[in-house]
């Protein structure tokens, strides 16, 4: 059977959503995509666990992990319903391949000890990252070495930008992957390649992103 890859979703006013290109991004990559519902219980998250091979988290409001300042008012802060349920199956998936996304990458950091910037653009008078902030795509450095380089084989990667928070100290056994041009981490990864972070969204980027998904699910498939 091919990997099974459990798909966090974001929530908002009483409603679960999942942007679709999660799901067509996992089947492109020859996994089986499963839709995680909230969960409420370090039982229920056991449970879905011991369907899944991998994880991936997705995209969200703002962290409130290991955050530094305060978020601003474009950013409005992650239900605690999500991010209760998003620590429970991210602590059972322990041992299994991690895959974050923007959100996800910043919530990885913080469950890891790391500091997220409430506001990146204010906080290190970067230049803005977010498309409602007039952002638009650019460019990434990948770091020599990493899992992300053998991946991509490539140094530089154009990539979109949908982000105003951004990561800050970076948590045990974390290091960068990719900057942008101003410095600001667009990526990471653990030692063992366990966990990958991606700042920017690659699901959106298909089929140039595909590799970082095929990566992902052949690693589940390994570690299943």
């Amino acid at each position: 059977m091919p990997p099974r890859i459990g798909i966090t979703t974001s929530f908002e006013d009483g409603q679960q959503m999942l942007d679709r290109r999660y799901v067509q991004a996992v089947t492109a990559a020859g996994g089986i995509p499963l839709i995680l519902p909230l969960l409420e219980s370090a039982e229920d998250a056991s449970a879905s666990a011991a369907l899944l091979d991998g994880l991936i988290m997705t995209g969200g409001p703002g962290i409130s992990r290991g955050l530094l300042g305060a978020l601003p008012r474009d950013l409005p802060p992650v239900d605690p319903l999500r991010d209760r349920s998003d620590a429970l199956i991210y602590h059972a998936m322990a041992d299994r391949p991690f895959l974050g996304i923007c959100y996800g990458m910043q919530f990885a950091n913080a469950m890891a000890g790391g500091t997220i910037y409430g506001d990146a653009q204010a906080q290190l008078a970067c230049a803005p990252h977010s498309r409602e902030r007039g952002a638009s795509a650019h460019r990434i450095d990948i770091a020599a070495g990493s899992r992300l380089r053998a991946i991509f084989q490539t140094a530089q990667l154009r990539t979109n930008s949908h982000h105003i928070q951004a990561v800050a100290a970076l948590g045990a056994g974390l290091m960068v992957s990719a900057r942008a041009a101003d410095g600001v981490i667009e990526a990471l990864e653990s030692a063992d390649g366990r966990v990958i972070g991606l700042q920017f969204h690659p699901e959106r980027m298909l089929p140039q992103t595909l590799p970082v998904f095929e990566a992902f699910v052949r690693r589940a498939a390994t570690t299943s």
